[in-house]
């Protein structure tokens, strides 16, 4: 039977919350959200845009995709605005991008989700097959829950800063979260359900200087062959608009999803992207 993510919080929000448990990862590791450092590192944001911009001849001579259908989440408290760069950019490389259509991501309200299902229902019939889905921070999160729902429709998910293990309050972002959603971010039944990765080549763009969520909340365990993690060098309010971000979503929408493989590191690119992938890479991070 599919999760589902939004009966799961509504049908909670209204118990009697119990004492919340210790901020902690997949491994028992106590986490924390970033310190403040990291915090004022997302100033640079506007810096990797002009990046972006830079870069552009650069990143137009990559190969061209298929011209599958693309949608692409939000993050939390944001619009379609914020991911205006990453679906023109897109576009440029043949991809039909939509955004998700429902104004500002305050969690996942009544009706939001099954605005969300709608809209791929109508994009898979628009275009005539699986489509793919991009999710920034807590977008991603929506992206993952709707291809365990929705597989049958879903080509690929790549997900962008988002905390789908740990604990929520190893972000700075958990009291806005509760405050604008309602919801409460400590259930346990429900973050063990949204650890589970979807059936479908998951793929989750990670940077370890993010000033909003522990880098260790974004990390696929390595026991699943169809699940990866790339990290890039980014801000969390910038990893949409990022050029290595940018670089590693168009060469993973351009996998054929019978013979996907992971995301080869080697070569030139170990000068610009970590992968944790194996045991004893994820073991030695946490």
């Amino acid at each position: 039977m599919a999760f589902n993510l939004g009966a799961r919080m509504t049908s909670r929000s209204h118990r009697k919350t119990r004492p919340e448990p210790a901020c902690r990862d997949d491994t028992g590791l106590h986490l924390v959200p970033p310190g403040l450092g990291l915090v004022m590192l997302e100033a640079r944001a506007p810096w990797e845009a002009m990046a972006m911009a830079a870069v552009s001849p650069w990143l137009s001579r990559m190969p061209s995709g298929d011209g599958h259908a693309v949608l692409v989440f939000p993050g939390l408290g944001a619009s379609d605005i914020s991911t205006l760069a990453l679906r023109r950019f897109l576009k440029q490389h043949g991809y039909q991008a939509h955004g998700w259509k429902q104004g500002l991501n305050l969690g996942p309200r009544d009706g939001v989700l099954e605005g969300c299902r709608e809209r791929i229902e109508q994009l898979h019939a628009q275009h005539g097959g699986k489509i793919s889905l991009i999710g920034w921070s807590l977008g991603g999160i929506y992206a993952r829950e709707m291809a365990k729902e929705m597989p049958d429709m879903v080509r690929s998910v790549i997900t962008l800063g988002t905390p789908f293990t740990g604990h929520p309050k190893a972000t700075n972002a958990w009291r806005f979260y509760q405050w604008v959603s309602k919801q409460q971010a400590h259930d346990e039944e429900l973050l063990a359900e949204v650890r589970k990765p979807p059936p479908v080549p998951t793929t989750s763009i990670y940077s370890k200087t993010d000033g909003i969520v522990a880098w260790q909340c974004s990390i696929n365990p390595p026991r699943h062959a169809h699940t990866e993690n790339i990290e890039v060098h980014a801000s969390h309010i910038g990893m949409g608009m990022n050029p290595l971000a940018m670089y590693a979503i168009a060469d993973r929408l351009r996998q054929d999803p019978a013979h996907w493989k992971r995301f080869d590191a080697q070569g030139a690119r170990r000068w610009f992207f970590k992968v944790a992938h194996q045991p004893e890479m994820v073991t030695e991070w946490y």
